[in-house]
């Protein structure tokens, strides 16, 4: 682990010149910084300097969970180029940090940045269905086997990767901005990584779909996120 970045200024001032892109999981570490305010600390200490000593290297904020970063990558100015841009899960999009603890501690809503309050998914959601290009589709799905779950230490993540698209589509169809998915999902990512876009198409359409309780996973199981419930949106 890197316990300060100052550490890698070769590695960033190279990166930085090649073109390289940091990809970051932003919040700071420090014990005795309250967890649902670590995303908001790095955004000060960490991020900014960062960018002021690095002012030309493009970083992806990823999986953010806060109105403070949604607000941050909105509001960045940049000279020339773009450089900085974030990633959002559907889980962020969709629940706020009641899902952890409704009826008791639901270990696969559990993920790392954790689930925050209302004001932040709504932050979160108004920056996904902007159309504004620095916000992008990356669903950190966390594939832990439901023991590993389900654990006096649990491990953190959401398994979104079974059913990510349809729950991308019910969040933006929540406030009636399903025109602005396909650039979520899929030109933004590439265009701000100067990668071509995919020229390959798939198709949501409105049909209901059953959740599974649980998928094999080797000898295991893997619970996915909303197991056991009905989504409106199905891949064709």
């Amino acid at each position: 682990g890197v316990s300060d970045l100052q550490h890698c200024s070769a590695a960033l001032e190279a990166m930085q010149a090649v073109g390289m892109p940091l990809l970051v999981h932003g919040e700071v570490t420090s014990a005795d910084i309250d967890i649902f305010d670590r995303e908001a600390v790095f955004i000060d200490n960490v991020l900014e300097p960062l960018r002021k000593q690095f002012p030309a290297l493009k970083i992806v904020f990823e999986h953010i969970t806060t109105k403070q970063a949604a607000h941050y990558v909105r509001d960045s100015s940049t000279s020339g180029k773009n450089t900085i841009a974030a990633t959002i899960t559907p889980q962020h999009l969709l629940m706020n940090r009641n899902a952890i603890f409704a009826g008791g501690i639901r270990p696969h809503n559990y993920c790392l940045p954790v689930l925050k309050r209302e004001e932040h998914r709504i932050a979160l959601l108004e920056a996904a269905t902007s159309g504004n290009s620095r916000f992008f589709l990356g669903t950190d799905s966390a594939p832990h086997a439901k023991g590993a779950k389900e654990a006096a230490c649990g491990c953190a993540g959401c398994y979104s990767a079974f059913n990510a698209l349809g729950l991308y589509a019910e969040a933006f169809e929540s406030v009636g901005k399903l025109d602005r998915l396909e650039g979520f999902a899929s030109f933004f990512g590439p265009d701000f990584y100067e990668l071509p876009r995919n020229t390959k198409q798939i198709t949501l359409i409105k049909q209901a779909q059953s959740i599974p309780q649980e998928l094999p996973l080797g000898d295991a199981t893997i619970v996915p996120l909303r197991a056991g419930e009905t989504i409106a949106w199905s891949l064709v």
